[in-house]
């Protein structure tokens, strides 16, 4: 892949310009089948990478780089350039291969005559993941020689060579990889087009996630009939082939392909759907914790209804006398007697994790600050939640006997006052003559 990258780097500097508004070509890299005769007649048929041209232009247009093969695209409709008229070559990645219809010849409705044709699949990409744009080129040609109907099977075009070619079938998405959160609507985009109207078409959504498919949505337009549902049907006659997801679930996530097949031709569109839901931290005790020299306290951090599975929890001790300091200020201390809980799986295939110690009080950490961390791939940043430790003396037994006789003697004065009282008051009341 490193030769890779030098020649293509090699064709830039070959060409003499870079690629600039308007585009006008990129280099690609061509997965070529070489066919290597056997002394028995047997063909073994190997896969090589070449570093090619694709160009935009008319026919009869000179090549940028008259060493390199050149695959010439001339305008067509649909028009393959004006899907990245508006990208810069360097943001591109490009793929072209040879595309098999299985030995199946016919006369494609865009042909003008009773051409041959060799057809060739690209898949353009943008490396900041704004769009993929995947289409068949169609290259009239000679018929190959007899018995070598299939593509794996053809010789390998020199370097030098200019294939002139068409798109017969395009796809765009503006949406290759996604990223939701639970409960959202998405729209998965998907678009297409055809060199000929009134195709016949057939189309079709399905999912793949840990090695199993299904079928979502499919349509043909000779028929008229649909399964499924996702795709607007009224849109889809104008080349809107997107899905909708209502309501995003844990099931939803996995890869979502988008095929458009024209007999006997097929493209596909590869999406990336993943499913990201924020953690939701608590602690099980208040912003202060107040507690007596040497008790004990478990103290948790609990991190909930998070999506996919790992998550990270730590506990830090700071003291923030000396946190404020502008130099020398130590860091957080990391806890190591954090145990961990087992995950725990809820209802909607989201987990839980809690991660706690026990915090016995000391009179040196009163004060102190003690901090839980949570990090999650669907985080920026990682979810604190803090505490401040107040730790007081213990009451001693003295104080503890001292108080008590004192309480018992105030009583003591108390009932011997209220007894007096009512003494007293019962002896007036005895005096009085009426």
């Amino acid at each position: 892949m490193f030769v890779l990258k030098i020649l293509t780097s090699f064709l830039f500097l070959s060409a003499g310009v870079q690629c600039a508004h308007p585009l006008s070509w990129l280099p690609c890299v061509f997965n070529d089948y070489i066919v290597d005769v056997n002394s028995e007649g047997g063909r073994d048929v190997k896969v090589l990478q070449r570093s090619v041209i694709l160009q935009f232009g008319q026919g009869g247009d000179s090549p940028v780089n008259p060493q390199a093969l050149t695959f010439l695209v001339i305008e067509s409709k649909p028009n393959l350039w004006s899907y990245l008229k508006d990208v810069e070559a360097d943001h591109m990645d490009c793929t072209i291969q040879r595309s098999t219809t299985e030995g199946v010849h016919i006369n494609w409705p865009a042909q003008k005559s009773q051409e041959y044709n060799s057809w060739f699949s690209i898949t353009l990409t943008h490396t900041k993941g704004l769009f993929t744009v995947s289409g068949i080129l169609r290259h009239p040609c000679e018929p190959p020689p007899s018995g070598w109907q299939d593509a794996r099977n053809w010789p390998a075009v020199e370097n030098g060579k200019t294939l002139i070619t068409s798109v017969a079938v395009v796809m765009k998405t503006q949406t290759p990889m996604m990223t939701s959160g639970l409960g959202f609507q998405k729209k998965l985009h998907c678009q297409f087009a055809v060199d000929h109207k009134r195709p016949n078409v057939s189309v079709l959504w399905y999912q793949q996630y840990h090695g199993e498919r299904s079928n979502l949505f499919s349509h043909a337009s000779h028929s008229g009939q649909s399964e499924g549902r996702g795709v607007d049907l009224r849109k889809l006659a104008g080349g809107d082939l997107s899905y909708n997801l209502p309501f995003t679930d844990v099931k939803h996530e996995g890869t979502y392909v988008c095929s458009v097949s024209v007999f006997p031709l097929s493209s596909s569109l590869d999406i990336r759907l993943q499913i990201q839901e924020s953690p939701q931290v608590s602690l099980n005790v208040a912003h202060t914790l107040t507690l007596q020299e040497g008790e004990n306290k478990k103290v948790v951090c609990e991190a909930e209804n998070y999506y996919p599975l790992d998550v990270h929890i730590e506990w830090y001790e700071e003291d923030p006398a000396t946190s404020g300091q502008r130099v020398g200020s130590p860091l957080p201390k990391a806890l190591n007697n954090i145990l961990l809980s087992s995950h725990k799986n809820n209802m909607d295939k989201t987990f839980s994790l809690s991660g706690f110690f026990y915090l016995q009080a000391s009179l040196r950490q009163s004060g102190h600050r003690f901090m839980c961390t949570v990090s999650h791939q669907s985080l920026r940043m990682p979810i604190k939640k803090s505490f401040i430790l107040i730790v007081e003396e213990p009451t001693s037994w003295f104080t503890l006997t001292a108080c008590s006789i004192l309480v018992i003697l105030l009583l003591s004065v108390l009932y011997f006052m209220l007894r007096y009282l009512h003494q007293v008051r019962k002896y007036s009341l005895q005096k009085k003559p009426y």
